[in-house]
C-alpha cells in the first residue's frame, strides 16, 4: 500500500479512485460504515452504537464529529473500549472544517501508524464526517479534490458534502500542495542557500568594516623626489 506522501504512478491513482467494482449499493447501507482505505471506515453514527459490530470490524478509534445541538445523542457510547476524539461543530456552510482538519488528521494517521482502525462518523454520515475524510484522502494519496471526492463517493455512494464544506475541500487542495512543496525542498539546498546567505552577509561585513578603517580626508602630502631640480 502507498504511503501517506508518496505520489501514486498514474494506474495506481486510478485503481484507488474508482474502488471495488463489485459492489452493489444498496439503500440501507447508508446506515453502515464502509472502508475508505485500509484502517479508515466513514458512517453514521448508527454504526458507532452496536459493540458488537465495532468489535467485529476490528475498529480501535473513533472519530465522533458531531452539532453541538446533537451532543446529547451524538456522543461516545463506549469510552472504555474505545479511544475517542470528539468534534462540536455546526453542520451548516459557514463552519470552518479546515481549522478542525489537522487535529483529526492527526488523531487518524496516529491510530493508523499503530496498526489500529479508525472509524469516522457523524450524525447521518452524509455531509460533515465524509467532508473530513475527503480531505484526508486527499492528502493521504496526494490526489485532487475531484478524485478525492469520487474517492469516497465510490465506497460510500450516499455522501453529498454541503456547498460550504465542497468549497473547503477544494481550498485544501491548494494548502496541502504548498505545505508539500516546503517539505519537498531539498534539505541540501536550502542548507546552501543558507550558508551563501551567510557568506555573503560575512562579506558585507568586511567591506563596511574597510569603510569605516578608510579615512575620510585624504592625504595631500607628496613625496619629493631627492633628485628633483628645485625651482
Amino acid at each position: 500500500m502507498t504511503m501517506n506522501g508518496v505520489p501514486l504512478t498514474e494506474e495506481e491513482r486510478r485503481s484507488v479512485v474508482q474502488g471495488p467494482g463489485d459492489v452493489e449499493w444498496k439503500y440501507e447501507m447508508r446506515r453502515e460504515c464502509q472502508e475508505i482505505l485500509p484502517g479508515l471506515l466513514l458512517g453514521p453514527f448508527a454504526a458507532s452504537k452496536s459493540l458488537e459490530t465495532l468489535n467485529a470490524l476490528g475498529v480501535t478509534h473513533i472519530v465522533c464529529i458531531r452539532d453541538a445541538k446533537e451532543a446529547f445523542s451524538v456522543r461516545p457510547r463506549y469510552p472504555d473500549h474505545f479511544k475517542y476524539m470528539v468534534l462540536d461543530v455546526e453542520d451548516n456552510e459557514e463552519q470552518n472544517l479546515i481549522r478542525l482538519f489537522p487535529g483529526a488528521k492527526k488523531f487518524i494517521d496516529d491510530a493508523i501508524s499503530d496498526k489500529g482502525r479508525v472509524l469516522v462518523h457523524c450524525n447521518g454520515g452524509i455531509s460533515l464526517s465524509p467532508a473530513f475524510v475527503v480531505m484526508f484522502v486527499m492528502q493521504h494519496y496526494q490526489l485532487s479534490w475531484e478524485d478525492a471526492l469520487h474517492m469516497v463517493q465510490n465506497r460510500r455512494y450516499c455522501i453529498s458534502p454541503n456547498g460550504g464544506f465542497l468549497t473547503q475541500i477544494k481550498e485544501y487542495e491548494a494548502i496541502y500542495k504548498a505545505s508539500l512543496a516546503v517539505q519537498l525542498f531539498p534539505p541540501v539546498q536550502r542548507s546552501i542557500s543558507r550558508r551563501k546567505r551567510e557568506e555573503e552577509e560575512d562579506d558585507d561585513m568586511e567591506i563596511r568594516d574597510e569603510d569605516r578603517k578608510r579615512p575620510l580626508v585624504k592625504n595631500d602630502t607628496q613625496e619629493t623626489d631627492p633628485n628633483a631640480m628645485e625651482t
